[in-house]
């Protein structure tokens, strides 16, 4: 296979990322909502909210991966939270997820950020092992916990 093109995305995008988007969130059985998906990534984009990599097979785009700045008050700098990476089916296992893995980690060393951070379901292996032949380290010091605010 050829080398997968991945750049970043820009507004202009947005006709190419929110069907990927829409079907992420299905992935994590969610309704399909491609109206407002197209609004939540527009905000995201307009108010520089978040970082997006789109992977293309000519003129396709077949995946995508967000990225949230933040910060580490420990640290003292920036960090990254890998929120969402999304590959069609007819791409997966293909190397397209690796790659955009790539673009992350590129992105966030450029804007010198001391980690990226990422949370997977526990039944996705397939992800697990992605990440894990990447070079991620699953955390194993700190819990995670999570106030859920909204029903």
């Amino acid at each position: 296979m050829n080398r997968i093109p991945i750049r970043r995305a820009t507004i202009h995008d947005l006709g190419l990322i929110t069907p990927l988007f829409d079907l992420y969130r299905q992935f994590y059985e969610q309704d399909s909502d491609v109206a407002k998906a197209e609004k939540f990534l527009a905000q995201r984009l307009q108010h520089h909210e978040s970082v997006i990599f789109l992977a293309f097979d000519g003129a396709d785009a077949v995946g995508f991966t967000q990225l949230y700045p933040g910060f580490s008050s420990v640290s003292m700098a920036r960090t990254f939270l890998l929120n969402d990476l999304f590959v069609v089916s007819s791409h997966r296992r293909r190397g397209v997820g690796s790659l955009l893995l790539e673009a992350a980690v590129a992105h966030a060393k450029a804007e010198q950020a001391v980690r990226i951070s990422l949370t997977t379901n526990v039944a996705n292996a397939t992800a697990q092992a992605v990440y894990e032949a990447q070079g991620w380290a699953r955390e194993k010091a700190f819990l995670t916990y999570n106030f859920k605010l909204t029903p």
